[in-house]
């Protein structure tokens, strides 16, 4: 397969377990040499970066070689610590820096990490530029550009970064009377954790809080949206009203009803996309990738607003949404971008955006889910042991001839993981068996294939 010239970078920037494979300090080092060469061969000789991560353990070691790669080539770091990855955005376009590092494997276990970088807007890389950054890893001018004296760059603290986060979000939050006082939020060991004790201080609210207790080696450990059902066990039985839960670094963000039942990026967007229409910032409709439920498109037609399909991943998305002029996209994992509101998927945005959006429309929480009705879907993960050997001619013509076999009740999509050895096999339709037949059907063709 060899559909994306990128080697190093997936989906979100580059991960793998830390200190072994790609991302190791030697690596983070050169990441950071090769970011700063690429910005300073297109105009800025001296960049302003703003550095942030997440909890993991790994994370200072690989920051502080991150760091000194940026700084040996001439840039000065500004370093925030643990923070959100849409807190580097916001500060990044805060101070006006030329640019973002995060050292974060977002949902990954603790073992792993990962770097992305974002532009002087906070917004994160395309392709074209990432593949340019690894044209510059294997460039012996990476190695031999090395400046002298006052031309060598810095490390400093960038103070107050959290805190002024912190005020950006509370001002988004319109009516805080009216916030729920019955609420759970889990931070999942990880970014949000900094983040939350300010912005309640600042909005005035009293929510419980679990997740919060990171010790380098806890983040996503049976918490947060990748293990929602810890919520929503902790929502029913103290009966709560409403739950939210992050990722490790919090650009993602569910929700859970007083049922325990989950409120997913699709959901999420049917509501956000009717407030955003009611006060005229919608633009031309609405971005997500492939992922998202038909039950999505359905509703949104009747609303009248578009919808765009996309690849998947936040950054595909919010190119769609630069392409056809769209002011809200996002996942069915929970990455939501609104235009007014962030440049990235951040998920404690998106819970703020909710709050006044479910205030302002009247929605009641508790009937989301119902109302919905989403068409049931499958997917299913496949090992793959070497991603570069899957026939990826085969598996669109297999996708597309099981498409016809559907005969327009439903849908199928196979694409590999951005960031594990895994193909993704989704089955969507309104008939429930229809989608088991399908999905075991085509693992098994597939797992013949690629074994």
């Amino acid at each position: 397969m060899d559909r994306n010239k990128r080697v190093f970078f997936g989906t979100d920037g580059v991960r793998d377990v830390a200190n072994i494979g790609g991302m190791t300090p030697e690596m983070a080092l050169r990441l950071g040499r090769s970011f700063i060469l690429f910005l300073t061969e297109r105009g800025i000789p001296r960049p302003r970066i703003v550095v942030g991560r997440d909890t993991r353990r790994s994370g200072t070691m690989l920051e502080g070689a991150l760091s000194a790669g940026m700084s040996s080539a001439g840039a000065e770091v500004l370093s925030v610590g643990v923070i959100p990855t849409p807190g580097v955005s916001f500060a990044v376009q805060h101070v006006s820096a030329d640019g973002g590092a995060v050292i974060s494997a977002s949902h990954n276990p603790a073992e792993y990490n990962g770097i992305k970088f974002l532009d002087r807007d906070g917004c994160k890389l395309s392709d074209e530029s990432e593949s340019a950054i690894e044209e510059y890893l294997s460039d012996n001018l990476t190695d031999d550009w090395r400046p002298t004296g006052a031309s060598v760059g810095e490390v400093c603290p960038l103070s107050n970064a959290i805190q002024d986060y912190a005020d950006h979000l509370a001002s988004q939050m319109q009516q805080k009377e009216f916030l729920p006082s019955s609420m759970v939020i889990d931070c999942a060991h990880g970014a949000a954790c900094t983040v939350m004790p300010f912005l309640m201080e600042r909005l005035g609210a009293k929510w419980s809080l679990i997740g919060t207790n990171p010790d380098g080696l806890n983040i996503n450990e049976g918490v947060g949206v990748i293990h929602i059902g810890h919520l929503a066990r902790v929502v029913t039985e103290c009966g709560h009203k409403i739950g939210f839960a992050y990722d490790g670094d919090a650009d993602r963000m569910l929700m859970v009803d007083s049922k325990g039942r989950t409120i997913d990026g699709d959901i999420a967007i049917w509501v956000l996309a009717r407030w955003l229409a009611s006060r005229n910032d919608l633009g031309s409709g609405v971005a997500v990738t492939v992922m998202s439920n038909m039950a999505l498109e359905e509703h949104l037609a009747r609303e009248g607003i578009r919808l765009f399909r996309c690849p998947v991943g936040d950054r595909y998305v919010l190119s769609a949404m630069r392409q056809f002029g769209a002011r809200l996209g996002g996942e069915q994992s929970g990455h939501i971008i609104a235009n007014t509101y962030s440049r990235t998927g951040d998920g404690l945005c998106t819970m703020i955006m909710m709050l006044n959006a479910c205030h302002d429309l009247n929605e009641d929480i508790d009937t989301l889910v119902d109302r919905f009705a989403r068409y049931p879907q499958r997917l299913s993960n496949l090992a793959i042991a070497n991603e570069r050997s899957l026939d990826m001619d085969f598996v669109d013509s297999l996708s597309s001839e099981v498409q016809k076999c559907m005969e327009g009740h439903g849908r199928v999509f196979i694409r590999p993981s951005g960031t594990e050895p895994l193909l993704r096999i989704l089955v969507e339709a309104r008939d429930f068996q229809l989608v088991e037949e399908v999905s075991e059907h085509l693992t098994s063709l597939l797992k013949s294939h690629c074994s």
